[in-house]
């Protein structure tokens, strides 16, 4: 009985299905070419960074021939192209090619160097870009031609010691006093800080799109006493300076060490060389009161609308201003030695933080903005930010080692227990 049911249900199914009306070919074949476009797209996407450095005359026939049609690699073909990259990359690393400018050879060193770390998957890893793994949701910001940006401060810290301090806390420009209406168009703009509760204060610092500005005066500070003794402190913890601009952390680059770190240091120690050595060492700090952004952004008319922020470098320098009659600096204020675009470090006009009894020192903040346009895409602007700074991998002796203690204490409670 069960089994003249089951052909008897069959049946109804077949008649079922013959009578529904069929797809017509021109259907049929639209479905097609879009399933085929889909996984064509999805092929270029998932190949475009292969092979990019592997030298042709180091490869196979085939495997050249596949790589160009963007064919499905075997395990031998992987590893051939493998070795042929890692030829090519340390070649380009001999001949002085950094990783952490904005050329298209860096760029490319780059890629590299983040392609295990651009996939996303469990089974079946996509390639994608770094902002899409770091910051999932995240959409690029658009500025127009003339409107202000803000840099906001963030802490002032060190890898010495565990004692942060906020931007405003050192002795330096105030906090600009702002208008309601600016104060709620850049909270605006700050709203993703403002819900993950970063209270982050604005810079003194103008700065408007794509518009450079010369060195600019902003403050003056006469320090004496404690606070320059505090300020000798961190300069001696090397506490450094963290500042951030659509939501970029503010980069020191080298390209003659191929580093690039996040912040900027609050001074620096010079070293004592010829008949110096071994003598006092008061006079040998000095303080970084001028910097130098520069600002890098993107510009397609084609994709989007303005411009889109790449890139946020800065420069300090230690540089000892002429001091104005009147004490007092502004905006306005004319110095000679804060003039265009030449401020440069230079050993014989270091801004000292000498201390000797009843001494002060007078400092004068200033900056200069300089943008530059490149072609770096916006999901790849945080790949320097991995390869410049080796000390922002996970660190994984500190987490075995609180696992360690977690397991150690949960042991204990059970046996008290």
């Amino acid at each position: 009985a069960g089994c003249f049911w089951l052909l008897f249900c069959s049946g109804n199914a077949a008649s079922s299905g013959s009578d529904r009306p069929k797809l017509s070919e021109h259907k049929i074949k639209t479905r097609r070419e879009r399933k085929e476009s889909r996984v064509s797209a999805h092929a270029h996407h998932a190949t475009s960074t292969r092979g990019d450095l592997a030298n042709p005359n180091q490869l196979r026939d085939k495997t050249a021939t596949k790589l160009e049609q963007n064919k499905r690699l075997n395990r031998r073909e992987k590893k051939e192209v493998a070795r042929a990259e890692m030829a090519t990359y340390k070649d380009l690393r001999r001949k002085g090619v950094d990783e952490i400018s904005n050329t298209p050879e860096a760029a490319m060193l780059r890629n590299y160097r983040l392609r295990n770390k651009k996939k996303k998957g469990l089974i079946r890893k996509k390639e994608t870009s770094l902002a899409q793994i770091l910051f999932p949701g995240v959409s690029p910001e658009e500025y127009m031609p003339g409107e202000q940006v803000w840099v906001y401060a963030d802490l002032v810290e060190s890898k010495k010691t565990q004692v942060p301090y906020e931007f405003y806390d050192l002795p330096g420009c105030p906090l600009p006093v702002e208008t309601e209406g600016r104060k709620r168009k850049r909270m605006r703009k700050n709203l993703g800080s403002r819900l993950q509760g970063h209270d982050m204060k604005p810079a003194p610092f103008d700065i408007y799109t794509k518009s450079d500005r010369p060195c600019t005066p902003m403050c003056m500070v006469r320090l004496e006493g404690k606070k320059l003794r505090w300020l000798r402190k961190l300069v001696e913890r090397q506490y450094r300076v963290q500042l951030q601009l659509d939501s970029l952390p503010v980069l020191m680059r080298s390209k003659e060490l191929n580093y690039a770190v996040r912040g900027y240091p609050v001074g620096f120690r010079a070293p004592q060389t010829g008949g110096n050595a071994g003598k006092s060492k008061k006079a040998d700090l000095f303080l970084y009161n001028h910097l130098k952004f520069a600002i890098t952004y993107r510009e397609d008319p084609d994709q989007f609308t303005g411009i889109r922020i790449t890139g946020f470098d800065v420069h300090p320098v230690s540089i000892a201003h002429d001091i104005p009659e009147k004490g007092t600096v502004t905006a306005g204020t004319q110095l000679d030695t804060c003039q265009g675009m030449n401020v440069e470090n230079d050993p014989a006009k270091y801004l000292s933080l000498s201390y000797e009894t009843g001494n002060s020192v007078s400092v004068v903040y200033s900056y200069d903005v300089q943008w530059i346009e490149n072609d770096l895409e916006w999901a790849d602007r945080w790949d320097v930010y991995l390869v410049g700074a080796p000390d922002d991998d996970i660190h994984y002796y500190s987490i075995v080692n609180s696992l360690m203690i977690v397991l150690f204490m949960t042991g204990a409670i059970a046996t008290i227990m």
